[in-house]
């Protein structure tokens, strides 16, 4: 099952969003940091429009962790950004460079994701932004 997760992160780092739309169930939960909880295809295609728009984003030393019997993983990676237009609540965007750990976290079934929750620490993001 990480090669799902694998798969996910490679379509992330290409902007692929229609790639990361096939690697998570029609009824997929995306707990975002932050923000309320997305359920279903169409609400993270909605999400992940927003982030293409606001945020060029690259994942490095991605390391893909899976829990035995493969209904669960973990994934740990650097976040190199540029914030690119301004999101609602946050500081302006001026094309501002960032860079910081992160990590996600997911359940799986039948070759899908199911729930992705991922988390960073958005102080740092805005005192690198700001």
């Amino acid at each position: 099952m990480s090669d799902v997760i694998k798969r996910y992160f490679a379509a992330f780092n290409l902007g692929d969003v229609e790639s990361m739309l096939d690697c998570v169930s029609d009824d997929v939960a995306h707990h975002v940091n932050e923000g309320q909880i997305r359920r279903g295809k169409d609400a993270f295609a909605e999400f992940c429009a927003h982030m293409n728009r606001c945020y060029k984003e690259e994942l490095t030393d991605i390391v893909v962790f899976e829990a035995d019997g493969g209904t669960r993983g973990a994934a740990e990676f650097t976040v190199n950004g540029t914030y690119l237009e301004t999101d609602s609540g946050l500081p302006e965007a001026k094309g501002q460079r960032y860079k910081l750990p992160g990590g996600s976290f997911f359940d799986m079934a039948d070759g899908k994701i199911t729930r992705v929750t991922t988390y960073y620490n958005l102080a740092d993001w805005i005192r690198q932004v700001s």
